[in-house]
C-alpha cells in the first residue's frame, strides 16, 4: 500500500477547516480554544475513558453521538470541566449551542471536549465572547492553531495526516492529538480528533475506530493514571467520492490498516512527550500465546517506575524488567524467555533461557543513551507479537506535577 504521511493534520481531508484562538482560560495570548468543522454532515464515532468519573463534555458528546453523525468539534484546554456538577453539563451544552448559532448547524451536530484542571468551573463567559471569532477564523491552514489550542503540558503539537487511495480515489485521514501526563488510556489527559474524507458507514467507522484505538492509544502509558477526559473522536464526510463502505471487505481493511498506522504514530508521539520524559521506550512482547498475554507483559514493563527510572539513567538493570514480567499476572516459562535491549545504536541480549548473559555495561549505557530505545522479550510460547510504548521517569515529572493543580 502506498502511504504518504505529511505533517499537516485534521484539515488535510476534503471539506474540513479548523481554528484555534486564545479565549483567556489559560491566560493572555495562550491558545486554549479550538474548533474543527466539516463542510457537510459526517458519519461520526467516539471512544472514551473507562474512568467511572467522566467529564461533562464526554457525557454531552456521548449523547450527541447517539445519532452517529456530527459536523463540528469544539475543545478547550486549561480546564477539564470535570466534577463540576450540573453547571458543567450546562456549560458543555452551551459550547455546542454557541458553535451551532454562529455556524448555522444543529447543536446536536457539535461534539465537545475539554482538558486541563479538574474541579474548577469553566469560564463560559470567556468562551461565549470568543466563539464568533473562533468560527470566523476557520481556515484550511487552521490546523496549526487548533493543535496548539488543545495542548496543556505538551511540549509540541501532535498533528499528522496520511494520503492513500481507496477504490482508485485519493483519500486522506488527518489527526490532531494532545497528551503528556495522566496518560494510561483504557479505551491521560488524552484527546485525539480524527477527520477523513472517506465514505464509510457509521457502524464500520466506529468498529474501525475501536480496533485502531485498541492497538494504539490503549497500548501507551506515561504515568499509569487513566484520565477522566480521555476522548477519541472521528468524523467522515465522504467527500473523497468512493462508494460507501458498508461491508468488512477489502476497502474496509484498507481503511482500517491506514487508520491503525496513523494512530500508532500519534500514540508514540504522546508517549514520547510524557511529562519530563527524555526518551520513548518501546516494549516488544514476542511469540506469546495471545495478544492479551502480550499486552499484560508489555504494559507491566512500561508502567514499572523502576524500569522507567533505570532507563532514565541509561542503566541496563534487566532484573527490574524480569520483576515487572513476574508480577504482571501473565503465565510464562522463564526458561524459555530471552530479553534484549536496544536502540538505533545496536542491541544486546541480557538474559536467555533462565540465565543472565554477560554484556558490557559501557556498551549498554551507550545504547540506552538514545531518545528512542526498546526492550524485546521473546517468550517462545506462541505466534503473537505485541508492542506497547511508554517513557522514562525523570526529576522533571515530579517538578511538573508537584506544581500542577489537577
Amino acid at each position: 500500500m502506498n502511504l504518504k504521511f505529511i505533517k499537516e493534520g485534521i484539515t488535510s481531508p476534503k471539506g474540513f477547516m479548523s481554528s484555534g484562538i486564545s479565549c483567556g482560560i489559560k491566560g493572555k495570548n495562550l491558545k486554549d480554544l479550538a474548533l474543527v468543522m466539516s463542510a457537510s454532515p459526517c458519519n461520526s464515532a467516539g471512544v472514551f475513558t473507562k474512568n467511572k468519573i467522566k467529564s461533562a463534555p464526554i457525557l454531552v458528546t456521548q449523547n450527541h453521538l447517539k445519532s452517529k453523525t456530527a459536523r463540528a468539534i469544539i475543545a478547550n484546554s486549561g480546564n477539564a470541566n470535570t466534577c463540576t456538577g450540573k453547571k458543567g453539563i450546562e456549560d458543555a451544552e452551551k459550547m455546542c449551542s454557541l458553535v451551532a448559532k454562529e455556524s448555522g448547524i444543529e447543536k446536536d451536530d457539535v461534539l465537545v471536549a475539554s482538558t486541563g484542571i479538574i474541579g474548577v468551573k469553566l469560564d463560559i463567559d470567556s468562551i461565549e465572547n470568543s466563539v464568533p471569532h473562533l468560527v470566523k477564523k476557520l481556515d484550511k491552514e487552521g490546523y496549526k492553531d487548533a493543535s496548539e489550542a488543545i495542548m496543556t503540558t505538551d511540549t509540541f503539537p501532535k498533528t499528522l495526516s496520511v494520503k492513500f487511495e481507496i477504490q482508485g480515489k485519493p483519500a486522506v485521514i488527518g489527526v490532531m492529538a494532545k497528551g503528556s501526563g495522566m496518560i494510561h488510556p483504557n479505551m491521560g489527559t488524552m484527546l485525539s480528533f480524527i477527520t477523513t474524507d472517506v465514505n464509510i458507514s457509521s457502524d464500520l467507522l466506529e468498529k474501525a475506530l475501536r480496533e485502531s484505538v485498541r492497538i494504539s492509544y490503549n497500548r501507551i502509558s506515561v504515568d499509569g493514571d487513566t484520565s477522566t477526559n480521555d476522548t477519541v473522536l472521528i468524523m467522515a464526510n465522504g467527500l473523497s467520492g468512493n462508494e460507501m463502505i458498508e461491508k468488512e471487505n477489502e476497502d474496509y481493511r484498507i481503511f482500517l490498516e491506514v487508520l491503525e498506522k496513523l494512530n500508532v504514530k500519534i500514540a508514540k508521539m504522546i508517549a514520547k512527550d510524557g511529562e519530563g520524559a527524555t526518551k520513548l521506550i518501546e516494549c516488544r512482547a514476542l511469540n506469546v500465546p495471545s495478544e492479551r498475554d502480550g499486552e499484560i507483559f508489555a504494559k507491566s514493563i512500561i508502567c514499572s517506575n523502576l524500569v522507567k527510572t533505570a532507563f532514565f539513567g541509561c542503566s541496563a538493570n534487566w532484573g527490574r524488567i524480569l520483576d515487572a514480567v513476574g508480577y504482571s499476572g501473565g503465565d510464562f516459562d522463564i526458561n524459555k524467555l530471552q530479553v534484549c535491549i536496544g536502540s538505533s545504536k545496536g542491541n544486546i541480549m541480557v538474559f536467555k533461557n533462565g540465565e543472565p548473559v554477560k554484556f558490557s555495561a559501557g556498551e549498554a549505557k551507550d545504547i540506552l543513551s538514545e531518545d528512542e530505545v526498546y526492550i524485546s522479550l521473546d517468550f517462545n510460547s506462541g505466534s503473537h507479537n505485541v508492542r506497547c510504548w511508554g517513557c522514562d521517569l525523570t526529576y522533571d515529572y515530579i517538578k511538573i506535577n508537584g506544581d500542577y493543580m489537577s
